[in-house]
């Protein structure tokens, strides 16, 4: 954005929660103790899968790497949201603004591809195991991670370059917790009708095949299970149900919010808390933290360390 090319806007109000004082407290301790646990979860997973050997399979290297975008998808929103809620002005920068915008489609677009990639991670896996380890190499998932990365920012750039020229010269409240390209969008000084549009065909459309996508990859995968021993289908049906709440709470929000930019749901903060700040939190719970196996290393290298340090 040029502010000297007619933009007289210098930063923007983010209205947050309003509410009483009690209120605004109450979200503050109950955030911070969110993204507390959000960033010491995820850091506790990539600790474990870099450090344990018996962890070094493709399974757990998309883990990590989802720790990692869920980490940055919450530090990228949550503790200006955290500051805001007990600062008198709640205000952002334009450059800040940009920056959170370009940084959140960022993480989230490559998030949900690799969330497409552990889909197929696991069909392999369950319908093709004996050659899981022809297929899933670690060339290939290395591959993977930078196909998602590299649709994340060409998924965020798309975007980003049409919304850094827009001129604010008036408005400069957002009735959010963030910056987001619906509600900011709105508040430029010209028409943005044909930019609306590609952010329906971008993050709208993107979100919902993603979404499909991992329906359906899930559906074949409890289909084969079932097919082969229906003793299994049980466990099966026990952790994908849990992933499809995960992902549910994930894109659902996400659809709601990109594919009808237009709607008062852009504003709804609740929508924007489930994918900001309560999946991120939800993920290494469900993927990872569940999984016996990542229990067990974590209880082993931490027993490990308390050793070295007492012998220290």
């Amino acid at each position: 954005m040029d502010l000297k090319n007619g933009s007289v806007v210098t930063e923007f109000i983010l209205l947050g929660f309003s509410g009483r004082w009690e209120l605004q407290v109450f979200f503050f301790m109950t955030f911070s103790l969110i993204y507390g646990a959000t960033v010491v979860g995820n850091i506790l997973i990539m600790v474990t899968v870099t450090c344990s050997s018996t962890l070094h399979s493709p399974m757990y290297f998309l883990l990590g790497n989802l720790s990692f975008l869920d980490m940055c998808i919450s530090t990228t929103t949550t503790p200006k949201m955290i500051t805001n809620l007990l600062a008198e002005h709640k205000t952002i920068s334009v450059w800040g603004c940009m920056s959170q915008m370009f940084f959140m489609h960022f993480f989230g677009g490559a998030e949900m591809t690799l969330l497409i990639v552990m889909a197929f991670d696991r069909y392999v896996a369950i319908c093709k195991p004996l050659h899981y380890r022809t297929i899933m190499s670690h060339r290939l998932m290395k591959g993977f991670v930078i196909f998602s990365w590299t649709i994340g920012f060409i998924h965020t750039t798309s975007q980003m370059v049409f919304t850094v020229n827009l001129p604010f010269c008036g408005h400069n409240v957002i009735n959010n917790i963030f910056c987001d390209l619906p509600l900011v969008i709105k508040l430029a000084c010209v028409k943005t009708y044909t930019l609306e549009l590609f952010i329906i065909a971008d993050s709208g459309l993107l979100s919902f095949i993603c979404f499909i996508l991992l329906l359906v990859s899930y559906t074949i995968i409890l289909v084969t299970v079932h097919q082969k021993s229906s003793g299994r289908l049980s466990k099966a049906l026990s952790t994908l149900s849990a992933h499809i709440i995960v992902v549910t709470l994930f894109f659902v929000p996400c659809i709601f919010i990109y594919a009808w930019p237009l709607s008062s749901l852009a504003s709804n903060k609740i929508l924007v808390v489930f994918y900001t700040v309560i999946t991120p939190l939800l993920n290494p719970i469900i993927y990872t933290l569940r999984n016996q196996k990542m229990r067990g290393t974590m209880r082993k290298l931490w027993l490990q360390y308390v050793s070295s340090t007492q012998n220290f």
